[in-house]
């Protein structure tokens, strides 16, 4: 007897996508993303998304061999939560490390709750969140851009999130790189995670998404729009010491959580009003991690914050029952 709950909005029609599709059509849309990230950073960002990938996907295929469950490997999931672990991480990661947050990520935020489809959080969000709170310097560590062709020595650089938070912390005003050089930014010559080396090249991949209706809109809609409006609130109130939305936008992980985090189908509402809700909740957790936590950035921790809401927000907007008619007071 099948005693399982599945949760889902009508109409209970089959699309006939299948998850290995899905999986392999967000792999695709990561793509430009990828190959800036090896662009910027070369062998290190090569070295992360290697070692995160195939262990990921050798975790997983050990643990539905020690489940006794059918080996899930061939649909793609596991080397997308690879995939996303690695864009999470700087390019300066230790092998070791990566390796660690590929056991985390599919052993703890997957594989111990069933596997895909039964998870509460993003598995490869909780592995990041775990390697930041367990090893905060080396996950910490941020190099500049340094091409494989340049010859040059990967150079220590800050986050422009984490400079801006620095010198408000210290003067309490804004440093000039968070009022200037955008384009740089934009484009991705800048220090952070592989995942944050250009806000253009996850537009156009979280574009593609919504072209192939791989995703829907509410989520990333309301999670950048939260953002921009909430930020130019504090922006307009004193603009000496909080950045202008566009700073929020194109810096840190803002676009590829809203994009390929915050969407992720197991973890997010299943109706259009709760993705708004969640996306919303997800841009106002993300600035006020930003501007007032104690770290530069907030959109993993956001993320898994509302993750662990989205029961209450599918509740909260269930569909009415198809032909109820509603009782008179």
């Amino acid at each position: 007897m099948d005693n399982q709950l599945y949760l889902s909005s009508s109409p209970h029609i089959h699309s006939g996508e299948t998850t290995e599709r899905i999986m392999r059509l967000v792999i695709y849309a990561l793509l430009p993303a990828i190959l800036l990230s090896l662009i910027f950073f070369g062998l290190p960002a090569l070295s992360v998304l290697l070692i995160c990938t195939l262990g990921c996907i050798g975790f997983e295929a050990l643990a539905c061999r020690l489940m006794k469950l059918p080996n899930s490997i061939k649909d793609g999931s596991g080397a997308l939560t690879g995939i996303l672990l690695a864009l999470n991480l700087p390019a300066s990661t230790p092998w070791w490390i990566s390796l660690l947050g590929a056991a985390i990520a599919i052993l703890i935020g997957k594989m111990i709750y069933g596997g895909l489809g039964y998870n509460p959080f993003n598995p490869a969000l909780v592995a990041r969140v775990v390697l930041l709170i367990s090893f905060p310097v080396q996950m910490t560590r941020w190099t500049a851009p340094t091409p494989l062709t340049s010859g040059i020595d990967a150079v220590s650089a800050a986050t422009p999130l984490g400079e801006m938070k620095t010198a408000v912390m210290l003067t309490g005003k804004l440093p000039e790189m968070a009022t200037s050089g955008f384009l740089n930014y934009f484009s991705g010559n800048i220090a952070g995670c592989l995942g944050e080396v250009s806000a253009l090249a996850l537009l156009a991949g979280g574009l593609f998404l919504i072209y192939k209706k791989v995703i829907s809109w509410h989520i990333p809609v309301s999670f950048i729009g939260s953002t921009l409006a909430i930020s130019a609130i504090f922006w307009l109130i004193d603009p000496s010491k909080y950045p202008n939305p566009l700073f929020h936008l194109i810096t840190g992980g803002l676009v590829l959580g809203a994009f390929f985090m915050a969407t992720d189908m197991v973890t997010s509402p299943v109706t259009h009003k709760g993705m708004l809700i969640f996306g919303f909740g997800c841009g106002l957790l993300t600035i006020l991690i930003r501007l007032f936590g104690g770290y530069p950035e907030g959109v993993s921790f956001a993320i898994l914050l509302m993750n662990a809401a989205t029961p209450l927000i599918d509740r909260y907007c269930r569909p009415k029952i198809y032909g109820q008619v509603e009782q008179q007071a």
